[in-house]
């Protein structure tokens, strides 16, 4: 069951352009009735190993910015930590909740995907780098407490912010996702927060996953899929947020 999650989640990831993560935790918190807070610390272990694939994959294409993912994981390094003792720190409701909203933000930012690159003047010298490190600060402390490999984030600043295509942006992102998904991880299983028995059968499925995922993803048109996608991290998001308040942990 492990390794199907983690071709499920990177199935959708390598689909939609993020990490599996948010689609992991779902899974795990929903089929294999795990906590909140250990599916998050599970799921950053199995993100780092998606962040090498796939930086590996773009990086073989000439769509990574090896300095901008270096600056943007300067700083990330340190709030994943942060934000993996903060997310310890909340009751089990309040983690379903923050998690049930950054769903749907996320549903949200897909949405406005196709209109992202037309916005704004991307910024120059040295505002770039402090671009760069303002995201890493803010997709490292997500990252660590969300258990997701802060793509959300980093992307569309990337993108809107220091004018970067698309791909690189994600490539970019991949290889900063890695050192920050690692710091948020160790600290995660440090405060017990992962199940070591579910990385062998998810790491092989969310690597299998994300190439099948991003295979499909020159097939099938965009528009369509992205909307199917946006909607059902919507439901759940608002199923989330819904269930959290009445603490009750099925789905």
């Amino acid at each position: 069951m492990s390794f199907l999650i983690g071709l499920l989640a990177g199935i959708f990831g390598g689909l939609v352009g993020l990490g599996g993560g948010i689609i992991m935790i779902p899974l795990m918190v929903g089929i294999l009735k795990m906590g909140q807070h250990k599916a998050h610390g599970t799921s950053l272990v199995a993100l780092v190993f998606t962040g090498i694939s796939g930086a590996i994959t773009y990086a073989m294409k000439g769509s990574i910015d090896l300095i901008a993912a270096l600056l943007i994981a300067t700083t990330a390094i340190f709030t994943a930590r942060a934000g993996a003792h903060y997310a310890h720190t909340l009751a089990e409701g309040k983690l379903k909740r923050s998690f049930g909203v950054f769903m749907i933000v996320v549903s949200l930012l897909l949405l406005m995907k196709p209109y992202l690159p037309q916005l704004g003047q991307p910024v120059l010298g040295w505002t770039t780098i402090a671009v760069f490190l303002a995201t890493g600060i803010a997709s490292g402390f997500l990252s660590g407490m969300m258990g997701v490999g802060g793509g959300s984030i980093m992307v569309p600043a990337m993108v809107l912010l220091a004018g970067f295509t698309q791909h690189t942006a994600q490539g970019s992102s991949l290889l900063a996702m890695v050192p920050a998904s690692g710091v948020g991880a160790f600290t995660h299983w440090k405060l017990g927060n992962v199940n070591a028995k579910l990385i062998p059968g998810i790491i092989p499925g969310i690597l299998i996953g994300t190439f099948l995922g991003g295979s499909f993803a020159h097939m099938i048109p965009e528009g369509p899929l992205r909307l199917l996608f946006v909607g059902m991290l919507m439901w759940m998001g608002v199923k989330y947020v819904c269930r959290s308040f009445a603490q009750d942990d099925s789905f």
